[in-house]
């Protein structure tokens, strides 16, 4: 097959019904990469390293392409994660990525069968929710997905932040070193193992992806620029955050430096750590601009700066969905600001999670059952996503036509429940 035809397709429809949808064969990833790209709008080309790289880290039996005969013309892929949930804990996820179907098969059905089939294999598994980032806004929430976590960057005019380099900083008696990749792989999978203890919304980060981003694996074949890396450890030397970040090189016209460092990566598990890696950022000589990247909706950087206004929000957009499997199994591994009971008439198309279900929370604890009860909230499966990890309001969903208060006012009692006093945030693209 030529690459104009992996592009172009052929002139004949083919019948849905003869297309196929199924797991790949380790020997069909090169054939499943090249229809990846083509989906994407990259190069069809798959290198012998890219397909090799691929075949690294894949499961073919969660990897799913649809084939026209021999030519894969959609591809899906799933994968273990573990997803914070608010409180804390710690839940099973399905993510979906590499979700593709090429030009010449759309509006065929393919994607509605590939989730489909990943759906009921992670609800056999056991998983709590599915999570995606979507690219497009309107494909997922027909499959029972919400947008559960927001993202924002902002842009800091460091000559207007004011922050004076000279003064001293307040702290703990901590401080900032910079340290290479290596150090990086040694403490920031704990150091990011603590976030995930306290803020709902992160994912898991494995051994691959600290690969990745420290350089040891090369996903493509573009050089490899070793970013800068600065550690935070406090006053009894613990690593309490870390920050990657990448400086341009740029000089205005009367010839003076005017870079702009790209945060890459910042965690900080305690506040002063936090502070503290900003205003670092914010006193590199010759840098006159940051960009924060992936923050939390409600970042504290703005307000860090003695002119919050220096930084200025450059984006804010839905990020993680959620779609939950399991609504017992979710509602009971959150936590709740404060006692009330709620029952829930959820319904889901899919068949997967749906029914009524009363959720009682408590200075005992909490406990999800299924009930006959009268309905207090009747929703579907993708506001309940939207809802789970705190950021949505059901008051909102009611007058957006998304939610149904079958009682005055219980909106509002859903809300004092299960929203949160800070948002969640997913600083991590999959």
């Amino acid at each position: 097959m030529s690459r104009s035809d992996a592009i172009a397709g052929t002139a004949e429809v083919t019948d849905a019904a003869e297309i196929a949808v199924r797991p790949i064969d380790p020997a069909e990833i090169a054939e499943w990469s090249r229809a990846l790209n083509v989906g994407f709008l990259r190069s069809p080309e798959v290198s012998e390293a890219e397909a090799a790289d691929r075949a690294s880290y894949v499961e073919p039996g969660r990897t799913l392409g649809a084939f026209d005969g021999g030519r894969c013309v959609g591809t899906f892929r799933s994968f273990d994660q573990s997803l914070t949930a608010v409180g804390g804990r710690s839940v099973p996820a399905d993510a979906i990525s590499n979700v593709t179907v090429t030009a010449t098969h759309r509006r065929r059905g393919i994607l509605t069968r590939m989730m489909a089939q990943d759906l009921a294999a992670a609800r056999e598994r056991g998983d709590v929710v599915a999570t995606l980032i979507a690219a497009e806004y309107p494909i997922y929430g027909r499959y029972g997905f919400g947008p559960a976590v927001r993202t924002a960057e902002w842009t800091i005019e460091v000559p207007r932040a004011g922050l004076d380099p000279r003064l001293p900083v307040p702290g703990d008696g901590g401080r900032i070193d910079l340290v290479d990749g290596e150090e990086v792989r040694r403490t920031g999978p704990e150091l990011h193992e603590r976030l995930r203890a306290r803020q709902h919304g992160v994912i898991d980060r494995g051994e691959r992806w600290w690969n990745v981003t420290t350089g040891v694996v090369r996903r493509d074949a573009a050089p490899w620029t070793e970013p800068f890396y600065a550690v935070y450890r406090s006053a009894d030397g613990e690593v309490e955050g870390y920050a990657a970040y990448a400086v341009d090189d740029h000089w205005g016209d009367r010839k003076q430096p005017q870079n702009t460092a790209t945060v890459r990566d910042l965690i900080a598990v305690t506040p002063a750590a936090e502070r503290a890696l900003w205003r670092f950022l914010c006193s590199v000589d010759w840098v006159t601009r940051v960009r924060t990247g992936y923050r939390a909706a409600d970042d504290l950087v703005p307000d860090l700066l003695p002119d919050p206004r220096a930084a200025q929000l450059t984006g804010e957009v839905d990020w993680l969905w959620v779609r939950i499997l399991d609504v017992v199994a979710a509602l009971e591994a959150r936590t709740y600001g404060g006692e009330g009971t709620l029952v829930l008439d959820v319904a889901d198309a899919a068949g997967l999670s749906g029914g009524r279900f009363r959720l009682d929370a408590g200075a005992a604890g909490v406990s999800c059952t299924p009930t006959g009860d009268g309905a207090d909230l009747a929703l579907d499966i993708a506001a309940l996503s939207e809802l789970w990890l705190g950021d949505g309001s059901a008051v909102r969903l009611a007058a957006l036509g998304r939610v149904r208060e079958e009682r005055a006012g219980v909106a509002q009692k859903a809300d004092a429940l299960l929203r949160t006093s800070r948002r969640p945030w997913c600083p991590d693209m999959f």
